[in-house]
């Protein structure tokens, strides 16, 4: 990650204190730019937890179960992001950190979230696919399985992320839809609504890492940010990209549109973390 430096107000400050003093309020100040650079913490099913590993001469090895989780850092100290799932039980939950000594447990507490949920009557059709459809679909999940378990090194700069394309953005991530009574899975990104062949750029530096036109996502876009952390954009009028190009954040990829199983033009962005799928609006600015 990038080094925060302290502006010239904060150097006056700091000439006139004591050594340890200095050093103390250095850090202090280093922490608080740091925390601007990180995704904003949330210890509930879908969001993003930040636990400090402590210093060490290597990055440890952090895993969730077997996944690996993101680490950043330096000697001085390390920290490991952790995605948590939609389908987390609040409660103790841990992590495991792999050093150079042994392995030990580092425990958080996942807090409760109830998010929202909507009760449709639609024509069966809607519901229940055919068997082509169903086994199309089979095909496409397993493949993405495997494009979500991308691991790459992490990332060197800040993880704060920007909006994809301009336009009003959904807060349904997290919806559960009931159709005819059956549940569904829950609304795993951010929806942003927005006219067909409106730009779509890298919400940050990535790699591309699948392209594709899928039954429920249409023309979709990969991206590998580093370290597990990924994006998937769907629904696109077209892709402009290819798997293996590297994107500056900025960088346009395609255009919004309506393919795939959509009532209308948007974008859905999902944000992958340690194959966990969280919000993405906390990695937002605002």
């Amino acid at each position: 990650m990038k080094t925060m430096q302290p502006d010239s107000g904060r150097r006056t400050l700091l000439a006139a204190l004591p050594t340890a003093a200095c050093t103390l309020l250095v850090g202090r100040l280093q922490a608080a730019d740091l925390a601007d650079a990180w995704p904003r913490a949330a210890a509930v099913p879908g969001g993003v937890l930040r636990l400090d590993l402590g210093p060490a001469a290597a990055p440890p090895q952090a895993l969730a179960g077997d996944t690996p989780l993101l680490v950043i850092g330096d000697a001085a100290g390390w920290s490991a992001l952790v995605g948590i799932a939609l389908t987390a039980t609040p409660g103790p939950a841990h992590i495991r950190v792999r050093e150079t000594v042994g392995e030990r447990k580092l425990a958080y507490t996942v807090a409760p979230k109830q998010y929202q949920e909507q009760h449709l009557k639609v024509a069966p059709r809607t519901v229940d696919l055919s068997a082509e459809d169903a086994a199309r679909h089979e095909r496409e999940r397993t493949h993405q399985q495997t494009v979500i378990a991308t691991f790459s090194a992490p990332p060197t700069g800040e993880l704060r992320m920007r909006q994809p394309v301009p336009g009003e953005r959904s807060s349904s991530f997290g919806l559960r839809r009931f159709f005819n009574g059956q549940p569904r899975n829950p609304h795993s990104g951010m929806d942003i609504a927005a006219p067909t062949g409106t730009p779509v750029v890298a919400p940050m530096t990535a790699t591309v890492i699948d392209t594709g036109d899928y039954f429920f996502n249409g023309n979709t876009v990969w991206l590998d940010h580093g370290g597990g952390l990924l994006s998937m954009l769907c629904h696109l009028s077209r892709i402009d990209v290819k798997p293996g190009e590297r994107l500056a954040a900025g960088q346009q990829l395609g255009a919004v549109g309506a393919t795939g199983r959509v009532t209308g033009p948007h974008l859905h962005w999902s944000v992958m973390l340690n194959r966990t799928a969280v919000d993405p609006a906390l990695f937002l600015d605002d």
